[in-house]
Protein backbone atom coordinates (compact mmCIF):
# COMPACT_ATOMS: atom_id res chain seq x y z
CA UNK A 1 0.00 0.00 0.00
CA UNK A 2 1.12 3.52 -0.71
CA UNK A 3 1.56 6.24 1.91
CA UNK A 4 -1.59 7.94 0.67
CA UNK A 5 -3.60 4.74 1.14
CA UNK A 6 -2.21 3.79 4.55
CA UNK A 7 -2.72 7.33 5.86
CA UNK A 8 -6.11 8.01 4.20
CA UNK A 9 -4.79 11.10 2.44
CA UNK A 10 -7.59 11.40 -0.15
CA UNK A 11 -10.34 11.50 2.53
CA UNK A 12 -8.30 14.14 4.39
CA UNK A 13 -7.99 16.23 1.22
CA UNK A 14 -11.71 15.75 0.56
CA UNK A 15 -12.46 17.11 4.05
CA UNK A 16 -10.33 20.17 3.31
CA UNK A 17 -12.21 20.83 0.07
CA UNK A 18 -15.52 20.34 1.89
CA UNK A 19 -14.51 22.92 4.51
CA UNK A 20 -14.05 25.72 1.96
CA UNK A 21 -16.60 28.40 2.74
CA UNK A 22 -19.07 28.66 -0.11
CA UNK A 23 -19.75 32.38 -0.03
CA UNK A 24 -22.26 32.28 -2.85
CA UNK A 25 -24.39 29.15 -2.40
CA UNK A 26 -26.70 30.00 -5.26
CA UNK A 27 -24.11 31.35 -7.70
CA UNK A 28 -24.06 29.65 -11.09
CA UNK A 29 -20.25 29.19 -11.01
CA UNK A 30 -20.50 26.85 -8.04
CA UNK A 31 -18.01 26.22 -5.28
CA UNK A 32 -14.64 27.97 -5.26
CA UNK A 33 -11.46 26.20 -6.35
CA UNK A 34 -8.34 25.91 -4.19
CA UNK A 35 -4.85 25.78 -5.62
CA UNK A 36 -2.62 22.86 -4.68
CA UNK A 37 -0.70 25.33 -2.50
CA UNK A 38 -3.82 26.28 -0.53
CA UNK A 39 -4.73 22.63 -0.06
CA UNK A 40 -1.17 21.76 1.00
CA UNK A 41 -1.18 24.58 3.57
CA UNK A 42 -4.51 23.45 5.03
CA UNK A 43 -3.26 19.86 5.05
CA UNK A 44 -0.08 20.87 6.90
CA UNK A 45 -2.13 22.73 9.50
CA UNK A 46 -4.55 19.84 10.04
CA UNK A 47 -2.15 16.90 9.69
CA UNK A 48 1.37 17.92 10.76
CA UNK A 49 2.36 14.32 11.56
CA UNK A 50 1.59 13.23 7.99
CA UNK A 51 3.64 16.14 6.66
CA UNK A 52 6.55 15.18 8.91
CA UNK A 53 6.35 11.58 7.69
CA UNK A 54 6.27 12.69 4.06
CA UNK A 55 9.25 14.96 4.62
CA UNK A 56 8.31 17.53 1.98
CA UNK A 57 8.21 21.31 2.45
CA UNK A 58 5.07 23.19 1.35
CA UNK A 59 6.98 24.33 -1.73
CA UNK A 60 7.31 27.61 -3.54
CA UNK A 61 10.19 29.70 -4.74
CA UNK A 62 13.30 29.25 -2.68
CA UNK A 63 12.10 26.10 -0.91
CA UNK A 64 15.06 24.18 -2.26
CA UNK A 65 12.95 21.19 -3.19
CA UNK A 66 11.62 20.09 -6.56
CA UNK A 67 9.19 17.72 -4.88
CA UNK A 68 7.03 19.56 -2.40
CA UNK A 69 3.83 18.99 -0.48
CA UNK A 70 1.94 21.14 -3.00
CA UNK A 71 3.30 18.95 -5.84
CA UNK A 72 2.34 15.81 -3.91
CA UNK A 73 -1.20 17.13 -3.40
CA UNK A 74 -1.55 18.16 -7.05
CA UNK A 75 -0.34 14.79 -8.36
CA UNK A 76 -2.44 12.80 -5.91
CA UNK A 77 -5.64 14.74 -6.61
CA UNK A 78 -5.01 14.81 -10.36
CA UNK A 79 -4.62 11.03 -10.37
CA UNK A 80 -7.75 10.67 -8.26
CA UNK A 81 -9.79 12.85 -10.64
CA UNK A 82 -8.50 10.94 -13.67
CA UNK A 83 -9.36 7.58 -12.10
CA UNK A 84 -12.75 8.81 -10.84
CA UNK A 85 -14.20 11.12 -13.52
CA UNK A 86 -17.65 10.83 -11.92
CA UNK A 87 -16.27 11.26 -8.41
CA UNK A 88 -16.86 14.19 -6.05
CA UNK A 89 -13.68 16.15 -6.87
CA UNK A 90 -12.86 18.07 -10.04
CA UNK A 91 -9.69 19.74 -11.14
CA UNK A 92 -8.66 22.55 -13.44
CA UNK A 93 -5.71 24.76 -14.24
CA UNK A 94 -5.17 28.45 -13.79
CA UNK A 95 -3.03 29.86 -16.56
CA UNK A 96 0.16 31.81 -16.01
CA UNK A 97 -0.81 34.11 -18.83
CA UNK A 98 -0.43 37.69 -17.58
CA UNK A 99 0.05 36.34 -14.07
CA UNK A 100 3.02 37.79 -12.28
CA UNK A 101 2.81 36.33 -8.79
CA UNK A 102 0.69 34.29 -6.40
CA UNK A 103 1.63 34.46 -2.74
CA UNK A 104 0.23 32.34 0.08
CA UNK A 105 0.36 32.68 3.89
CA UNK A 106 1.61 29.81 6.01
CA UNK A 107 2.56 30.23 9.67
CA UNK A 108 3.26 33.95 9.18
CA UNK A 109 5.54 33.06 6.25
CA UNK A 110 4.86 34.14 2.67
CA UNK A 111 5.16 31.41 0.07
CA UNK A 112 5.47 32.56 -3.52
CA UNK A 113 4.37 30.10 -6.19
CA UNK A 114 7.30 28.77 -8.18
CA UNK A 115 5.04 28.11 -11.17
CA UNK A 116 3.86 31.62 -12.00
CA UNK A 117 6.99 32.38 -13.98
CA UNK A 118 7.17 28.98 -15.65
CA UNK A 119 5.48 27.21 -18.53
CA UNK A 120 3.46 25.08 -16.10
CA UNK A 121 -0.09 26.05 -15.10
CA UNK A 122 -1.18 25.85 -11.47
CA UNK A 123 -3.48 22.98 -10.47
CA UNK A 124 -6.65 23.74 -8.59
CA UNK A 125 -9.39 21.54 -7.23
CA UNK A 126 -12.87 21.70 -5.73
CA UNK A 127 -15.76 19.54 -4.71
CA UNK A 128 -18.31 19.31 -7.47
CA UNK A 129 -21.44 21.31 -6.85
Amino acid sequence: MSFSETHDIIPKLHAILAAVPDVADEHHLGRPFLTAYQIAIAFAQRHPDDVTNLGHPIGGQGSGSRYSLSTYVARLLSGYVKANPNGPIEGAFISNWHLNELTFNYNEQLIRSSLTESSFPLSMFRLKS
